[in-house]
């Protein structure tokens, strides 16, 4: 019965205006889910620490001006400051620098070639939250006065590329440098003291030499006056990288932003800009292309009206008489979904590698495959209700 029915209903249906729809709902599918894989794809090589794009995380300070630094304190941050930053609806999170208020002398011995070296040094401390290093032997024991640091790689690369170079000096790998003796001597309040130290990590998102707070609240009280000494750097964790309203903020109010964060914080907020207009373009498509499947099946029903009159006054119901449209739509929407799939996952044999060099190793598939599901899902429902709805008008009628 159902073959007889197909058999009387096909002979006006249009196969250039089918597969117009179905190139135009595969273009759109297509676009959408690859869209939505790419993004999650290339995701870990801008969340990676150690990726090329860091994001999340600016350090700022104020701008020295030649009028600031004549009458000091200008690149202090005050508590009003610190608080107008923190009611900014990009900003997460701030933490503050700690300064050390006393002399420090570092001694790093360079094991057996018997050289050593001597400088003055720095300390600087903030909240264990935004440091990128993990170490269960980051704390401070005031009875065993052991001083763990995390010093920047950069000043690891400047060591074995510049000053070893020239010196005559061994580079050193970071695990080599954790093992050499270390030690550093703190004065002030008439103290001088030798403390043993030891090099706990390297950071890649902070540019100076960190200690625990706890060890930076210790040395202070006992080698400087003790007092609370408004910031000069803060470290921000913000929720839009690459946001305009941070660049505008950091620019109205005077703020550097240390090293190119700011750039790939851009480059983060333009990737998701990019994609998201690319996902509005391929939902976009679809929906074009949902009205244009709509429209060839309202113009081959409106050809059929009087043979679909015919079959319900014979006794068809509405269901029999359209199921022969229902059957085409979910044939046509079902191939469509797919071929976008198949096409997808060819697309994605060739990005791989690239991104893998960069640092990706690729995401799961599954959240793409369902997005492509669900909009095909709606777009099908959407065309058996209309189909469903424009036959009954005409049984009622």
């Amino acid at each position: 019965m159902k073959r007889l029915i197909w058999k009387l209903l096909r002979t006006h249906i249009s196969a250039p205006q089918l597969v117009g729809f179905s190139i135009a709902n595969l273009v759109g599918l297509f676009i959408v889910v690859l869209a939505v894989q790419f993004y999650r794809d290339v995701l870990p090589v801008f969340n990676d620490e150690e990726s090329f794009i860091r994001k999340d995380y600016l350090v700022i300070t104020k701008a020295v001006t030649a009028t600031g630094a004549m009458l000091g304190g200008a690149g202090e941050f005050q508590p009003a400051e610190v608080q107008q930053l923190e009611q900014q609806p990009w900003c997460r999170k701030v933490g503050r620098f700690t300064g050390s208020e006393f002399a420090i002398n570092a001694t790093i011995g360079l094991g057996n070639s018997g050289k050593a070296m001597r400088s003055q040094f720095f300390f600087e401390a903030i909240p264990d939250e935004f440091i990128d290093v993990a170490d269960a032997d980051w704390s401070f024991d005031a009875q065993r006065r052991q001083v763990p640091v995390i010093v920047s790689r950069d000043y690891l690369s400047l060591y074995n590329f510049g000053f070893a170079a020239t010196q005559g000096l061994p580079q050193m790998s970071e695990g080599q440098v954790s093992l050499i003796p270390l030690s550093f001597t703190l004065s002030g309040n008439g103290l001088n003291e030798t403390l043993p130290g030891r090099i706990v990590g390297f950071s890649s998102r902070l540019n100076t030499v960190i200690v625990p707070e706890e060890f930076m609240r210790w040395a202070n009280d006992r080698y400087g006056d003790g007092g609370t000494t408004p910031p000069q750097r803060l470290i921000v964790e913000v929720s839009k990288p690459g946001d305009i309203a941070i660049e505008d903020y950091m620019t109205t109010h005077h703020y550097d932003v240390a090293g190119d964060k700011m750039n790939a914080s851009k480059a983060n907020y333009f990737l998701t800009l990019i994609i998201t207009i690319v996902i509005a373009v391929g939902v976009v498509i679809s929906l074009l292309s949902f009205f244009v499947l709509m429209l060839s099946i309202f113009l081959l029903l409106q050809k059929n009206t009087r043979k679909l009159r015919d079959l319900l006054l014979l006794g068809y119901s509405p269901r029999q008489v359209s199921q022969p449209y229902m059957w085409l739509v979910l044939a046509i929407n079902g191939a469509v979904l797919l071929v976008a799939l198949a096409l997808m996952l060819v697309a994605r044999l060739y990005y791989l590698p690239m991104l893998s060099a960069m640092g990706g190793g690729g995401a799961s598939v599954w959240p793409a495959v369902l997005v492509g599901v669900v909009i095909m899902a709606v777009i099908t429902a959407g065309n058996l209700l209309a189909i469903g709805r424009k036959v009954r008008s005409l049984w009622i009628s």
